[in-house]
């Protein structure tokens, strides 16, 4: 091969290649632009979140990214990146406000710009959201509650660990849980907070069993608390009935073990996708509704090996 015929495959070669860049950038900016912002990249439960909006992202062909803060705790953090993002001017907003009330500000500055925004899994008092794509904690928490009446008796006592009442999902999962119980005729015995102020695991249980070693059951308003729950019930050697509400990995495998009977599961990863689908369908003009139910799960025996291999598939 003469030197001048290897110089112009070369320069073909890149020519190709910078069309195909070219092409791909023209693409992508015809694509409509769709952020989620999260509140945790690191923890399981926003992961699998994150893949259900990588899904749709593939399936809607949508220019899409999802950021996440460092912790549940970065408020601040997270207000930051929602402005970095607003300079961006997306098409839409998916968002998990860290604190609802502060993220509110910053929602109004996309809504003068007309940016949608949708909010996914923690709700906001705000008129100008364009829908929220969730569970209903409430029934989470009454499902939750409800698991209890194959285990307990009328009478029995119950502990319930909930989180701060500046985040919404803890205060109507406990909310739903006490209805259900009370109806049932078990007795709450005490209501503590399993987070502090800066949302870091607060160990309670110990203190609970110390002061209420005859409790039957305990309801956490999460999985993380409930799991801690688990922990401090296993090291004394008791059998106490602990129900959480996420669904995570780690306690659906406690289900599947039979160190618990059952538990409640949101669906995070639907959330995801449907929080994109919805989102792109507004892009594209249509009208969503207020509220989108991603639904409850209840996990048994039964059914938790195939959630776990579901999950474990999305997570690799």
């Amino acid at each position: 091969m003469t030197k001048r015929k290897l110089i112009f495959l070369i320069a073909v070669f890149f020519l190709c290649l910078l069309i195909g860049v070219t092409v791909q950038s023209v693409e992508n900016k015809n694509k409509p632009k769709i952020v989620v912002v999260l509140k945790d990249g690191n923890k399981q439960y926003w992961k699998i979140v994150e893949a259900g909006a990588n899904k749709a992202f593939a399936d809607f062909q949508v220019n899409g990214k999802v950021v996440a803060s460092p912790s549940d705790s970065e408020v601040i953090g997270q207000l930051k990146v929602l402005r970095e993002i607003l300079k961006q001017n997306p098409d839409a907003l998916i968002a998990a406000p860290s604190h609802s009330s502060a993220s509110i500000p910053i929602f109004n500055e996309y809504h003068k710009r007309d940016i949608p925004v949708l909010l996914i899994d923690s709700d906001a008092d705000w008129e100008e959201k364009t829908t929220f794509i969730g569970t209903n904690n409430v029934e989470l928490g009454e499902k939750g509650a409800a698991l209890f009446g194959s285990m307990l008796q009328p009478g029995d006592k119950v502990a319930i660990i909930t989180g701060p009442s500046f985040t919404p999902v803890f205060v109507e999962r406990a909310m739903g849980a006490k209805k259900t119980l009370q109806a049932a005729g078990i007795e709450i015995v005490t209501e503590r907070l399993g987070y502090n102020v800066l949302l870091q695991l607060n160990p309670v249980m110990d203190s609970i069993l110390e002061k209420y070693p005859t409790i039957n059951g305990v309801f956490a308003s999460n999985d993380p608390m409930a799991i801690h729950a688990l922990k401090s019930i296993e090291e004394k050697g008791l059998n106490i009935p602990v129900i959480g509400g996420d669904g995570i990995v780690s306690m659906i495998e406690k289900v599947e073990s039979g160190i618990i009977t059952a538990t409640v599961a949101q669906n995070p990863y639907d959330m995801g996708y449907k929080s994109v689908e919805a989102a792109l369908k507004v892009i594209n003009g249509e009208v969503v509704e207020k509220r989108i139910d991603s639904g409850v799960d209840i996990i048994t025996k039964d059914n938790a090996k195939d959630k776990l291999q579901f999950l474990e598939s999305i997570l690799e």
